[in-house]
């Protein structure tokens, strides 16, 4: 039988995409340095152990305080217990940063907002046209629709 985690996955269900990690690794080392794929899957295996026993520290810190959400005080805290309080400002640095740039992402409008303001009408127009490039496409069709006239306002 098979070990089980927490939310009841094997072990091998838990894991880091490779490319991701991939690229953090080279990024981390010279550019001469070359590792072994052997030894890259053993640096994954490692920080997904890592990001278990931190995890699973850290809830034992949140339900000491009997909470249900575990927060970043308890994922420092763990840190502490663990015996990587080396790691504890650079961790919180980190999350400071991540903090910041949610907030400036908020601000601005979310991930979709290019940050140019559409008016109910413009959008209304802009939807309109990208139905018709829809319905374009699906209908083997390779020419572009006429777009729109913009309309006139009552101002000119």
């Amino acid at each position: 039988m098979e070990p089980m985690d927490i939310v009841g996955k094997s072990k091998e269900d838990a894991s880091l995409p490779k490319a991701t990690m991939t690229k953090i690794i080279k990024e981390m080392l010279p550019p001469d340095v070359r590792v072994a794929r052997d030894a890259q899957d053993l640096l994954i295996e490692c920080c997904v152990e890592f990001i278990n026993l931190v995890s699973s520290e850290s809830n034992e810190v949140c339900s000491k305080e009997e909470k249900r959400t575990i927060a970043p005080e308890h994922v420092l805290k763990a840190l502490e217990v663990l015996g990587f309080s080396e790691y504890i400002e650079e961790v919180y640095a980190a999350y400071e940063q991540h903090r910041h740039e949610t907030m400036q992402d908020s601000l601005k409008g979310g991930k979709w907002s290019n940050g140019a303001e559409m008016t109910e009408e413009e959008a209304l127009a802009e939807q309109q046209r990208m139905f018709a490039e829809a319905r374009a496409r699906m209908n083997g069709s390779n020419t572009a629709p006429k777009q729109p006239e913009p309309e006139q306002s009552l101002e000119s």
